[in-house]
């Protein structure tokens, strides 16, 4: 299930980046624990198969790390 597959992927590729968040504004702290709530989200959807809510939230986790580095929120090693 091609659906499957990716979730592992984004779930592999961000899991190691949560440790690389340093947190560079006042809204970081807040932002990151939002951030671990949809990975946290993501996992329990997968393992319940509703693959559907699992894509969203892991998007949702991709979204809030993309943004935060892009407004100078979070700083991520690479």
């Amino acid at each position: 299930m091609e659906i499957k597959n990716e979730i592992e992927k984004m779930l592999e590729k961000i899991e190691p980046l949560i440790d690389k968040v340093e947190i560079k504004d006042e809204r970081g702290e807040e932002m990151l624990v939002n951030m671990r709530a949809y990975i946290s989200d993501s996992k329990h959807f997968f393992e319940d198969k509703n693959y559907l809510k699992s894509f969203e939230a892991i998007v949702w986790a991709w979204a809030i790390l993309e943004i935060c580095e892009e407004l100078g929120i979070f700083k991520v090693e690479r």
